[in-house]
């Protein structure tokens, strides 16, 4: 798998990546009908760094790192991350997590905070606890779930 940054030629295929995600909104809190333009605006937007995961010359995922806020919170990323549908299931999100933190540490952030995972999307979860990643608190019934109803999301972080 090759992880590299973004480019505007890389626009469709990340919106193949995120259109499904956003869609089901269960894993995104990112509006169901949200349009192409605004989705690829707001993934690939100038305040981040986006990048893309191949496999066999074709994108099957994405992420991008940015400050998790401005000013003097600046030196905490944050970052978003997004698995092709036929992808699920084959070390993707796990290499673009580890590649994410790879690239905070270099950049010179000095922790990974994740403001709003939802707690029923098991896989994410799973995967940045086994990456060091621990839940710092649980935001009670925050996510309207198109199947679950109102459900939990976690903070979670990491030091860099």
């Amino acid at each position: 798998m090759i992880i590299r940054p973004a480019t505007a030629e890389d626009a469709g295929a990340i919106w193949a990546v995120i259109a499904p995600a956003i869609a089901a909104g269960e894993t995104l809190a990112l509006p169901r009908d949200m349009s192409r333009e605004a989705a690829l605006a707001y993934w690939m937007g100038p305040d981040r760094e986006t990048f893309v995961a191949e496999q066999d010359g074709a994108v099957v995922g994405t992420y991008y790192v940015r400050p998790n806020q401005m000013g003097g919170g600046d030196h905490v990323a944050n970052g978003g991350y997004c698995t092709a549908p036929h992808a699920t299931g084959r070390g993707v999100a796990r290499a673009m997590g580890l590649h994410s933190l790879d690239h905070a540490r270099a950049r010179g952030f000095r922790a990974m905070q994740f403001n709003f995972v939802i707690a029923c999307n098991e896989r994410a979860v799973g995967l940045w606890r086994s990456l060091g990643f621990q839940e710092l608190t649980r935001l009670p019934k925050v996510f309207r779930h198109p199947t679950q109803g109102a459900v939990d999301a976690l903070v979670m972080y990491q030091a860099l």
